[in-house]
C-alpha cells in the first residue's frame, strides 16, 4: 500500500507522544510539555516554530530505497497468483525538540525532550502490533527505528536545505517500509500431475 510511509509517520509520532504524556516528570501539571500544550508534530522545525508550536518535531526529510532488498523475489497470495515484489524503503526522520521564542528557546525542556526519545527507542527499537497506527493498524509488520550517527556537517545540511539555523536534533533511520506494486497480481497454472521417474543409482566399481 502507498499510504505505507504516512502510516510509519503516524506510528512513530503516535509511540513517541504516547511514552511523553505517559512520562510523569515531563507530563506533570506544571511541567512545560504539559502546561504549554506541546505536541508531537510531523511539520518541520522551522513550520513549528512560526506556527508558535511548541514540543517534538518528527520530519520526515528523506526516503531511500532498501537497495539489499531491491530483488526480493514476487509473493504468492494464492494457488495461481503470484504478486510482484513491494518496493523497499528506508526512512529517515529529523527528530527536534522545539520550544518558544517566548520562552527563551527553554534548553532545558528541549534537552529533557530530547533525552526522553532517544531513552524510548534505544529501549525499544521494533515498533510492531498494538503500536502500529494508520493503515499498518493490525498488520503483521515490524519497523526497526535506528539512530543514525551523522556527522555534523551531515546534519548542518539538513538545516541549510531548511533555510534555519542550526538547532539540537538526531536523525533516525525507520526500515523496511514496503510499498505494494500497483501492477496487478500475475496467473499462472497450478502443476496438474506429477511425473516421476525412478532409478536405482548403483556405486561405481574400480578396475
Amino acid at each position: 500500500m502507498y499510504q505505507a510511509l504516512n502510516a510509519t509517520s503516524q506510528t512513530l509520532r503516535q509511540f513517541l507522544r504516547t511514552r511523553i504524556e505517559g512520562d510523569p516528570f515531563l507530563f506533570a501539571p506544571a511541567a512545560p510539555y504539559r502546561a504549554r500544550g506541546m505536541v508531537v508534530s510531523l511539520q518541520t522545525p522551522i513550520e513549528m516554530r512560526e506556527a508558535g508550536r511548541e514540543g517534538v518535531s518528527v520530519w520526515l526529510y528523506r526516503v531511500l530505497r532498501d537497495d539489499l532488498r531491491a530483488n526480493d523475489p514476487p509473493r504468492r497470495i494464492s494457488l495461481t497468483e503470484m504478486k510482484p515484489a513491494p518496493l523497499p524503503m528506508r526512512l529517515h526522520y529529523l527528530v527536534t525538540p522545539i520550544t518558544s521564542r517566548e520562552a527563551l528557546g527553554d534548553p532545558d525542556t528541549e534537552q529533557y525532550l530530547l533525552g526522553k526519545v532517544l531513552q524510548v527507542l534505544h529501549a525499544q527499537p521494533i515498533l510492531r502490533g498494538a503500536e502500529l497506527a494508520g493503515e499498518l493498524a493490525g498488520t503483521s509488520v515490524e519497523l526497526h527505528v535506528r539512530l543514525e550517527a551523522l556527522a555534523l556537517e551531515e546534519i548542518t545540511r539538513v538545516w541549510d536545505a531548511l533555510d534555519g539555523s542550526y538547532q539540537l536534533s538526531v536523525s533516525y533511520e525507520v526500515s523496511v517500509v514496503e510499498l505494494d506494486s500497483a501492477r496487478e497480481p500475475d496467473g499462472f497454472e497450478p502443476v496438474q500431475q506429477l511425473h516421476t521417474e525412478l532409478a536405482q543409482i548403483v556405486a561405481g566399481v574400480s578396475p
